[in-house]
């Protein structure tokens, strides 16, 4: 991306020290080295910064290296302390520094160490090319928990720490300038390969949603990140007579009051957004939720389609009204697994 670095998440670093710990516990050797698989299949090599012997345990560490991006947990250390327990489980335990959920409406239930569902299926993954035995697997960040000061960890009620997250193991280098030059050419590669009817989303969780949910061709879905503003300026300046747009609501939703850069440091949280509209659409006060996801769990299957609907159609007219402009525009609204919540607008032409 013009020259910037990609680097690697807080799973994948995790990831990378629970194989050199096993492989330490398994084969009596401590690797300066490992290689582990990343969610697409691809595989990369990380230097451990040390692997020993702890007690009982067997630990190791990863330096986690953000390329250009400017992240937060940029050159923090992930420990993984690896030991044997009985079965053939992979049980996870949140150490020095890794958060602990405490409210329903993320990823995990209340009471799970915060380490997301890609980064324990990635350790899983790099555990089982050693060993077949079960390993408890307990993940460290030394000065996590002030680091977690610095995200919306405490607001989304993960407390003590850290969340080891990442969505495909790789971190994306953020720039205004290079991103923006970036999802022009996604755009004009799409029109030179035909396609005329684009697909715009967030990010790899609505890329997966919407190429499951409808049939659509390599080229025809852009990752937009937060960038929406631009994105669809551009998207309209060019000759595409309808677009469609797929996403979480916990980003969309944020559309449809003019945020239009999405990412949390430009824009405020989607969830009073959605509270608000949910009260006005179902006729009756929301409880208290940290999250979107927390909201809609709150609701009925037939109050969730209700209001996602009712939020997918404001966030088609806000779009309208800022592109002033006819075209053609479609919003489907997403949960974090890809099932979709809701829909506005023809979504024929993609089926």
């Amino acid at each position: 991306m013009s020259g910037l670095r990609t680097g690697y998440t807080t799973g994948t670093c995790a990831a990378a020290a629970a194989k050199a710990a096993v492989s330490l516990l398994c084969r009596g050797t401590a690797p300066t080295e490992v290689e582990i698989s990343l969610p697409d299949g691809s595989r990369a090599k990380f230097p451990v910064l040390h692997c020993r012997h702890v007690g009982d345990a067997f630990e190791a560490a990863i330096r986690k290296d953000a390329g250009d991006d400017p992240d937060v947990t940029d050159k923090a250390t992930v420990i993984a302390t690896i030991e044997f327990i009985e079965g053939s489980e992979v049980l996870f335990t949140a150490g020095e520094g890794v958060g602990t959920v405490t409210k329903s409406g993320l990823s995990l239930p209340p009471g799970e160490p915060a380490i997301n569902p890609v980064p324990r299926q990635m350790i899983r993954s790099a555990i089982r090319e050693v060993t077949d035995r079960g390993v408890r697997v307990t993940i460290s960040v030394p000065g996590g928990r002030e680091l977690a000061e610095r995200t919306f960890n405490p607001r989304l009620g993960v407390v003590g720490g850290i969340s080891i997250i990442g969505t495909s193991g790789r971190v994306r280098p953020f720039s205004s300038s290079a991103l923006r030059d970036a999802l022009k050419c996604s755009l004009d590669v799409a029109a030179a390969n035909g396609v005329r009817m684009p697909v715009l989303v967030p990010g790899n969780i609505g890329e997966r949603a919407a190429r499951k949910n409808f049939r659509l061709a390599a080229e025809q879905v852009i990752q937009v990140s937060n960038q929406w503003g631009f994105m669809l300026e551009l998207t309209a300046q060019r000759d595409f007579p309808r677009f469609m747009i797929v996403g979480h609501p916990g980003k969309l939703a944020k559309l449809i009051e003019g945020h239009w850069d999405t990412h949390s440091s430009q824009s405020p949280s989607a969830v009073p957004i959605v509270a608000r509209l949910a009260e006005t659409t179902l006729s009756r006060p929301m409880p208290e939720c940290a999250t979107v996801e927390g909201v809609f769990e709150s609701l009925s299957a037939e109050e969730q389609r209700r209001l996602a609907d009712a939020l997918a159609s404001a966030v088609r007219s806000s779009i309208a009204q800022r592109l002033s402009q006819r075209r053609e525009i479609a919003v489907v609204l997403i949960n974090l697994t890809g099932k979709i919540l809701g829909q506005c607008g023809d979504m024929t032409p993609w089926q």
